[in-house]
């Protein structure tokens, strides 16, 4: 799948930082040691509706972890899917008479458009669950053939199931307690009353053919995947077994994130799936998740057709911690054009006090877990200072341009 234009990324003087994350698995803020390639994926889109605020703020974040990776000196190897085949999808295009594979085409174009108008670096491989059906179904057979999944004993369904504790360590990435994890399990896209299943954990791996839905023929029978095993297939087979991150908002945590790891812990024998699992808060409106369900959606389309500059969209998101759940509001947006009004102003002036301390500080705000507000505050330090004329050094507007380029992507 055709993935999005990059932008150049400046190099910086001096000495970067290595990265420290908070890692879901541990509870832990933790050192990321990648080698010399750093291998990410980040769990992409269903695409039945626009980009809204909640994904920005999910892509942004790791668009950070990519740029300080490469302040590092690492290249970085970045995979992403689109869930264009899910139920949500199905079920948007029924409600709204339209063919599904258009209404995804339709949604990711925009989807694309929007990373790049952000400019989120893109990824070097950007995966159509479609298109990855046949390795999708190769894991699936592996877990069928080794025990870890069965078939329900349904004459007419015989749909497969992951059996949830197959590798043994289910839970170890949620960190959650069955109740939760059959709370979220039930709300999130799992179907915990399905008769036959050996367990209400279990999660669907292959959906038999259905009249009227579309389906792909295979050594398992006619059908289509169920949601988690296609991240367990992309990931591993783009990245290899045991890679450095894998991300995407909080609701990902579980049971998304936590079905991924075990699927192909389960047929590797190995683990762990990821060395680190990195979540994003939501993004809420009017005291609520911002989501599709609720149709309280802020879309960044709308904001870009209402003329608002995607740096003061991402200076906003930045303005609070990446793993903070926070609300957009007009206010936040209001001060984050200011706040960009004043560093376009200071950057533009012939001289201002020596930056080097400034860049030293935000690498080592953005390196101690994405701190972008103190990040954030040492550019307005530096920038207030320039405006008052309190410095003399010709250098220090260029560098304080090329440093906000390069870790925060803002222009």
């Amino acid at each position: 799948m055709q993935t999005w234009s990059s932008v150049d990324v400046p190099r910086l003087p001096g000495t970067p930082r290595p990265l420290r994350l908070h890692d879901t698995s541990t509870g832990q803020i933790r050192p990321t040691a990648p080698g010399a390639t750093a291998r990410m994926y980040v769990c992409g889109i269903t695409p039945y509706d626009a980009t809204h605020l909640g994904h920005a703020a999910t892509y942004l974040a790791f668009d950070l972890v990519n740029r300080i990776w490469r302040d590092n000196g690492h290249e970085v190897h970045y995979v992403q899917n689109v869930t264009d085949i899910d139920d949500p999808l199905l079920e948007r295009a029924e409600r709204d008479s339209d063919d599904w594979v258009v209404l995804a085409m339709r949604e990711t174009a925009l989807f694309r458009e929007d990373m790049e108008a952000l400019r989120v670096l893109p990824p070097r491989q950007f995966v159509s669950v479609v298109a990855a059906i046949p390795e999708i179904v190769e894991v699936a057979a592996k877990l069928l053939a080794n025990g870890s999944a069965y078939r329900v004993d349904d004459a007419e369904y015989p749909d497969v199931y992951f059996d949830h504790a197959a590798s043994g360590r289910f839970g170890y990435e949620s960190r959650y307690d069955e109740e939760t994890m059959a709370k979220f399990f039930a709300e999130r896209g799992g179907d915990p009353d399905r008769v036959g299943k050996r367990h209400p954990l279990d999660a669907l791996l292959w959906r038999v053919e259905r009249e009227g839905e579309p389906s792909w023929e295979s050594e398992l029978g006619a059908g289509r995947p169920g949601w988690h095993i296609e991240c367990s297939a992309i990931s591993v087979n783009r990245l290899g077994f045991g890679f450095d991150l894998q991300g995407g908002g909080s609701d990902l945590r579980f049971p998304h994130h936590e079905y991924s790891a075990a699927h192909a812990e389960a047929v590797a024998g190995e683990h762990p799936f990821a060395r680190h699992y990195v979540h994003a808060g939501m993004i809420g409106l009017d005291g609520e998740k911002m989501s599709k369900s609720r149709g309280n959606l802020v879309f960044v389309s709308r904001l870009r057709a209402d003329g608002v500059d995607t740096s003061a969209i991402r200076l906003a998101l930045f303005a609070g911690h990446y793993r903070e759940d926070r609300p957009w509001t007009d206010a936040l947006l209001v001060e984050a054009q200011e706040r960009l009004a004043r560093w376009r102003e200071a950057v533009a002036l012939p001289a201002g006090p020596d930056a080097t301390e400034t860049l030293a500080r935000l690498r080592d705000h953005l390196s101690d877990d994405l701190d972008t507000p103190k990040a954030l505050a040492a550019i307005d330090a530096w920038a207030d200072a320039a405006l008052r004329r309190d410095g003399s050094d010709a250098t220090a507007p260029g560098l304080i341009r090329i440093a906000v380029d390069a870790l925060l992507g803002i222009v």
